[in-house]
């Protein structure tokens, strides 16, 4: 049964970090690409941050660029977003995703890429 588990959101000031975790179950961590999606308030899509390819290349959308980053442990079979330099625009319920790995490392912001998907995590930045 494949199942991805999201933790680590809550309040923070802006300015603040966050690490949030994803850990993966029911198949092995290089299996899958995966990603971290957040959808803000009154935002009707969720907004594809960052992917990390299974050789460990990763992407970043502008907006998180220079301030997160994705990482994976094999061991732990978990999937990180470290969150630096928060913002209060950063605020939305974050989920992580795994999906198919590309070789050319263009993946897909539309969900229906994403096969499997965590339940979500709350991040709220104070200004």
């Amino acid at each position: 049964d494949v199942q991805l588990q999201a933790s680590g959101g809550g309040l923070v000031q802006s300015g603040g970090s966050l690490r949030l975790s994803c850990a993966v179950s029911g198949f092995t961590l290089d299996e899958h690409a995966y990603g971290w999606f957040r959808q803000a308030p009154g935002k009707e899509r969720a907004e594809l941050l960052c992917t990390i390819s299974t050789e460990g290349r990763t992407s970043y959308a502008e907006a998180v660029k220079g301030r997160f980053t994705i990482s994976t442990n094999n061991v732990r079979k978990t999937v990180y977003l470290q969150m630096n330099s928060l913002k209060p625009e950063d605020t939305a319920v974050y989920y992580c995703a795994a999906g198919p790995d590309l070789k050319n490392g263009h993946y897909s912001g539309e969900k229906l890429f994403w096969p499997y998907w965590g339940q979500g995590t709350q991040v709220t930045v104070s200004s």
